[in-house]
């Protein structure tokens, strides 16, 4: 019994099997076009002025008001050096730098064990207490000052680095929450499990397993924190009032951009907002791509 052969497909010719390889080109459209122009345009907007105040800080009080546009004729270093001492930004800075750095650690600590638990382990009254964290997250400061007031001072802290300390932790948690609860939900399980049939822990799980593993989360809250924290002004002016030796360093700019604005010392106070905005850029910079990675890592499950 004979069968017909079935007919076949003929084989693409290499021209078209080229044409089929080749990434598909994307045309510029207009909604493309208006896109990167307004990326731009707020690229400029962003970058300029502090290019114009870094710029600014080297040249002398009479070349800003003579020239406010121009580049200095010479590097006048010694504006820095009285921003530093003079101004006593450098005191400020280091009472921010000690501040932010225990308040940033311990939102950390709190918020990734918080929101390991509720990623992780089923109890009753999870999701109530989950949303009560995340409720945080609609009460604006200011809405808050009065009562916080009188909470810090009752408690013996006001005045002090501890309250502002326990305060911005406070403030930071329901957001830290609410974005690592989301990161922890995205890591797999099964090495949880694993780890777990090895004789791993609950806390030694946490701490040598799944830490390590959100680390680009972790990076990216502690960085959003950290900015949080640092440009911070309405907490400070209202919780660390009288001794300007614990201020924070934006109460310092504050004073200084009063003092300086009357005395006409321009110069200094460019120089001493510079030293406030380096060590911002400094922490973006340096950990750009780790940003970028926490938050992506959570749509790649």
């Amino acid at each position: 019994m004979t069968t017909l052969d079935q007919p076949t497909k003929p084989s693409p010719t290499p021209r078209a099997t080229a044409g089929r390889d080749r990434p598909v080109r994307r045309e510029l459209g207009i909604g493309n076009t208006l896109s990167h122009g307004f990326l731009l345009l707020w690229g400029l907007l962003t970058v300029l002025p502090l290019l114009w105040m870094f710029v600014s800080s080297f040249k002398t009080n009479g070349e800003i008001l003579a020239d406010p546009w121009g580049l200095p004729g010479t590097l006048h270093l010694d504006n820095w050096a009285r921003a530093w001492t003079g101004a006593h930004i450098g005191r400020y800075f280091l009472n921010s730098l000690v501040v932010v750095t225990g308040s940033v650690t311990l939102t950390m600590l709190m918020g990734a064990t918080a929101a390991y638990v509720f990623a992780r382990y089923e109890f009753r009254g999870r999701q109530v207490v989950y949303y009560l964290f995340v409720g945080g997250l609609m009460f604006p400061v200011f809405l808050a000052l009065v009562p916080l007031f009188f909470v810090v001072r009752n408690a013996g802290l006001f005045g002090t680095w501890k309250g502002l300390i326990l305060v911005y932790a406070a403030y930071s948690l329901p957001f830290t929450v609410f974005f690592l609860t989301a990161f922890f939900r995205t890591l797999p399980t099964t090495v949880a499990e694993a780890a777990m049939v090895d004789g791993c822990g609950h806390f030694r799980l946490f701490f040598r397993v799944m830490l390590p593993m959100a680390r680009p989360g972790l990076i990216s809250v502690a960085i959003f924190n950290f900015l949080s924290h640092w440009n911070q002004f309405l907490l400070p002016q209202v919780l660390m009032q009288g001794d300007d030796s614990k201020w924070m360093l934006a109460q310092g700019l504050f004073a200084l951009s009063v003092s300086q604005g009357y005395a006409g010392d321009y110069a200094r106070l460019f120089a001493g907002l510079s030293i406030a905005v380096l060590p911002v850029l400094a922490v973006y910079v340096a950990f750009q791509r780790q940003v970028q990675a926490g938050l992506t890592a959570g749509q790649l499950k």
